[in-house]
């Protein structure tokens, strides 16, 4: 399946900077240390993360350019609280951050009016989640929010519901050229969650760890469906070649997952 592609007004987003784990790592220490411009270069170099975000909210009627400037609202906050003593990459720590700074900007302008005891009940327990998530670095359940606020699980977990964002079952999600896919096909998919979704994030990081060669294989195997026959067909190689790139391939990239 073809990745979307977002595009932003003023944004030359071929253009965007990537940081290794490494750089990632001493741009942190030197901005802990009072350095500003290793604040600038975490920003910029991070910008793809944004843009891989809000991928999943291009439906929702919104300009892109307004999604990436609150999704760049939420990159800032995790830069700026992530801690360099937790065994966790960047990405993993500030994609939910990311998500819920999104998250907040649409409830905010969402046309549908909630209760204002439900809605400070939501609130309390968004400022909650993120306070555990910054404390433990891991998403917390609805009984651990609930059990930090000291209300039944049930009232958290019915005023997150009632902020949610309504969305149209005939809203599509994908197409290709052929026949849509809207939501209402995806209802009883049971893996459709955010896990498997950050886990695309990965993969797509992982695959930019490879030469031109290895990720063209990958892209033709599994995004195109073409057999190994066929990938060595296209190219000019052996059948026996493809398959020993592409195993290499996947092994280097199960380093970087």
């Amino acid at each position: 399946m073809p990745l979307n592609k977002v595009e932003i007004p003023g944004v030359n987003t071929a253009k965007l900077p990537v940081l290794t784990n490494v750089k990632m790592r001493e741009l942190f220490a030197a901005m802990q240390a009072g350095d500003v411009g290793a604040r600038d270069q975490l920003i910029n170099g991070n910008l793809r993360l944004v843009l891989s975000v809000i991928q999943r909210f291009q439906n929702r009627g919104e300009h892109s350019d307004d999604l990436f400037q609150v999704g760049c609202i939420g990159l800032m906050k995790a830069i700026d609280n992530f801690d360099l003593g937790q065994n966790v990459k960047f990405s993993t720590y500030a994609v939910p951050m990311i998500i819920g700074e999104i998250r907040r900007y649409l409830r905010d302008n969402n046309p549908i009016r909630v209760s204002r005891s439900l809605r400070d009940i939501a609130y309390k327990a968004l400022q909650v989640r993120d306070g555990l998530v910054h404390r433990f670095s891991k998403e917390p359940t609805i009984s651990e929010i609930a059990q930090e606020l000291s209300v039944p699980r049930e009232d958290v977990l019915y005023a997150l519901d009632a902020i949610q964002e309504p969305m149209s079952l005939f809203e599509p999600i994908y197409h290709d050229g052929g026949d849509p896919i809207y939501v209402m096909d995806q209802i009883s998919d049971e893996k459709n969650h955010d896990r498997n979704w950050l886990e695309g994030i990965a993969i797509r990081e992982a695959m930019q760890r490879l030469n031109d060669r290895e990720r063209l294989i990958l892209t033709m195997r599994f995004f195109d469906g073409k057999t190994q026959m066929e990938v060595a067909d296209e190219i000019g190689i052996s059948q026996a070649q493809v398959s020993r790139l592409e195993k290499g391939a996947l092994t280097h990239m199960r380093k970087f997952m």
